[in-house]
């Protein structure tokens, strides 16, 4: 194994190509064309028949309820 000659270690500089950030910049992925329309969502508040997991803070069905403790409910992939 080679050993580090003793003293100061050597002094490192970053560069940073700028013509390549700029490149980067400019540079659109495939897909990227979505209209905005397509991204629109309705958010609904938790329905009577869900509830949110304790543990993972997902809202599910109230079908996947495992436990109930201390007042939060817990799903089946949490509890598994």
């Amino acid at each position: 194994m080679a050993q580090r000659p003793a003293g100061p270690s050597p002094v490192m500089n970053a560069v940073i190509d700028l013509a390549e950030t700029d490149l980067a910049e400019n540079f659109e992925l495939p897909g990227n064309d979505v209209p905005a329309e397509e991204l629109a969502l309705e958010i609904m508040a938790e329905q009577a028949d869900e509830f949110t997991c304790g543990s993972c803070f997902l809202v599910r069905h109230r079908s996947q309820l495992a436990r109930e403790m201390n007042g939060l409910k817990y799903c089946r992939d949490c509890e598994g």
